[in-house]
């Protein structure tokens, strides 16, 4: 009776893994010209979450396996700065669902969706790099009343706005066929994307 108790916690956590966006996946990637992307699948998502005063919104994370999303938010301390302690939070939106908000679970902060947050250039500037993407480093700097997050995209500095993981199930586990990254130019203004593939 015990090792069928045992077989069944195996397997659930086994499957509770498995559950992940193939961030591994993530490690390995390059990417393509832009005249190679065609047209992106995502649609927008509209989020609807109740003003909040210290916090500020800076990019979502969504998959094609559902609606549910992840939400990074600058935290602001009660000066209007980015709070030194903890200048960036992660949660996920349970769009699929009711709509609440959730605390991402500890396999997700270490292997998928969590962030590595030091010092960045500057004053009030912090350097973000995801769990599964350290490949991507971000700069989260306040901004008049807002904050953004910056990064590159195509080459050109740019604010990112949305990553979308493009996965397909498998029985060892998910596999990333392609990330995009959306934003808009730093100079120009223009809305942004590249298509990132695995190696």
């Amino acid at each position: 009776m015990n090792k069928k108790v045992l077989r069944v916690s195996v397997f659930a956590l086994l499957a509770g893994l498995f559950s992940l966006a193939g961030c591994e996946s993530l490690h390995r990637i390059k990417s393509t010209h832009p005249e190679e992307l065609g047209k992106a699948p995502v649609q927008a998502v509209k989020i609807k979450v109740a003003a909040n005063k210290t916090a500020a919104p800076l990019f979502i994370i969504e998959r094609n396996k559902n609606a549910n999303i992840v939400r990074y938010d600058a935290n602001l301390a009660p000066d209007g700065n980015l709070a030194p302690a903890e200048p960036v939070v992660a949660y996920w939106l349970l769009l699929a669902g009711d709509g609440s908000r959730k605390k991402l679970n500890w396999l997700e902060k270490k292997k998928a969706y969590g962030i590595r947050v030091k010092p960045g250039p500057g004053k009030d500037a912090f350097t973000l790099t995801l769990a599964a993407a350290p490949w991507l480093p971000l700069t989260v700097k306040k901004t008049g009343d807002s904050a953004r997050a910056e990064t590159s995209i195509n080459g050109r500095p740019a604010v990112l706005e949305k990553m979308f993981i493009q996965a397909r199930d498998r029985l060892i586990g998910p596999k990333v066929e392609y990330v995009e990254l959306y934003g808009n130019d730093l100079q120009t203004g223009e809305p942004c994307r590249e298509k990132i593939i695995p190696k």
